[in-house]
């Protein structure tokens, strides 16, 4: 995906009989493109628009007066279309659609592969989005959908599997049939077809797909179509990887980014809306913190993510202050490294180094750990700070989100190598 500069967004309208508003024609659907960390833009919005946009939470519509609209991120990234308009929010630093899902993919994923995420890279998210998951669905059904066995509950007048007892008796006490029993049964309806099914149905409801993609996504949806359809806002199924449903790993990743941070569904008029909304702030957070307790496995001792802690003495609940830092190892117990992942680096717009430094000296000063690791999204060198008047060592660890998943796996490995160094170092010394 390509990105606008910060101070340049870019509007795309539409082109032929729409774009020159032939008669009988649709309205062109205007496409406007942020960086995240821009100042905005002033456009002409619809009401309608404005609504959706501020109700999707990816950016600010600001009314100005005579249909002008003052349009600003706020922290989003992603993309909102309605039947007028689309606006794109893109990562800062150029970042494309297969390294947004990396790192949406990796926290979750306990068999993670670089090709798993692999995702076409096109002129907009949407267009990406549905011909990604139709190469992964396709090559995930090419032997035949998966099956597998689920467990059953019902009531029969006849026993099948086992009799549940304590069901029984509270449901029929004194009762011989209809018998509650439980069975196992070998069928397509499992997890992993339901969260795939369901992705392939809301990207086949996105308005402006393309033709060829859609077809594809709805033969694809048809080749499951004796599987149970989730309903909207009801939680995922679990499922576990294994090498029986290996061949699904990849589309059932970039499902469930789907469905948990795309929606699309039909507003007034039947006039199709959608929005792909993701809090970077926290996709980077959680990627750090899963990426680092792998690494951090290979030395002794234990890590715990968002870890709370005491930074005050108080009698009382209601004077007590904490803090909770992203990731803290701990040995014998006792923590012995802090780590805290900020997306924003010091350079960029709305950032604050200092207060980023304020926040963890009061991490070390809580958890009595000489060094903290500042994780930082962006590229640069490694730099340490010595806080005055302490013995605390503030280190500078930028990640570099732009480099490959393997080079930027490698680049935590060196993170976790470097701190458990550092620990080793202050047990030699004795602090």
């Amino acid at each position: 995906m390509r990105l606008a500069s910060p101070a340049a967004p870019v509007v795309v309208a539409g082109t032929g009989a729409a774009a020159r508003g032939g008669r009988g024609s649709a309205p062109a659907l205007r496409h406007i493109v942020l960086d995240e960390l821009s100042r905005g833009t002033v456009e002409k919005l619809d009401p309608d628009s404005a609504a959706f946009l501020n109700s999707s939470g990816l950016a600010r519509a600001t009314p100005m007066g005579m249909g002008l609209f003052r349009i600003e991120p706020v922290g989003m990234v992603g993309s909102v279309r309605t039947p007028l308009v689309q606006l794109d929010v893109r990562p800062k630093d150029r970042l494309g659609l297969s390294r947004l899902l990396f790192l949406l993919s990796y926290a979750g994923d306990q068999g993670f592969r670089d090709d798993t995420v692999a995702a076409d890279e096109d002129a907009e998210l949407w267009s990406a989005l549905a011909a990604s998951l139709v190469q992964l669905a396709d090559r995930a059904l090419q032997r035949g959908v998966l099956q597998g066995y689920v467990t059953v509950d019902e009531s029969l007048r006849t026993v099948k599997g086992r009799i549940r007892i304590s069901d029984q008796i509270s449901r029929r006490p004194g009762m011989l049939v209809p018998l509650e029993v439980s069975y196992d049964e070998f069928t397509e309806d499992i997890p992993e077809n339901r969260i795939l099914r369901a992705a392939l149905d809301r990207m086949s409801r996105v308005p402006g797909v393309r033709p060829d993609v859609l077809g594809r996504l709805r033969q694809l949806k048809g080749k499951l179509d004796g599987v149970t359809r989730l309903h909207a806002g009801a939680p995922l199924p679990s499922w576990q990887a294994s090498r029986m449903n290996l061949r699904y790993h990849a589309a059932l990743r970039l499902s469930e980014v789907i469905l948990r941070n795309a929606s699309a569904e039909a507003g007034e008029g039947r006039q199709q809306t959608a929005s792909f909304v993701v809090d970077m702030g926290k996709v980077f957070g959680d990627f750090v913190g899963a990426a680092l307790r792998r690494a951090m496995a290979a030395f002794p001792g234990e890590m715990r993510l968002q870890y709370n802690a005491m930074l005050n003495e108080a009698v009382r609940d209601s004077d007590r202050l904490t803090v909770r830092p992203d990731a803290v190892h701990l040995l014998g117990g006792r923590p012995v490294v802090v780590y805290d992942a900020q997306y924003r680096a010091g350079t960029d717009q709305g950032a604050s180094l200092s207060a980023d430094h304020f926040q963890m000296l009061a991490y070390c000063t809580a958890l009595r750990v000489p060094t903290a690791w500042l994780v930082y999204a962006g590229a640069g060198e490694m730099k340490l700070r010595r806080i005055l008047n302490t013995d605390i060592d503030i280190v500078e660890f930028p990640l570099d989100l732009s480099r490959p998943p393997s080079e930027i796996l490698a680049a935590v490995a060196d993170l976790a190598e470097q701190s458990w160094g550092e620990v080793v170092r202050q047990a030699t010394l004795g602090r």
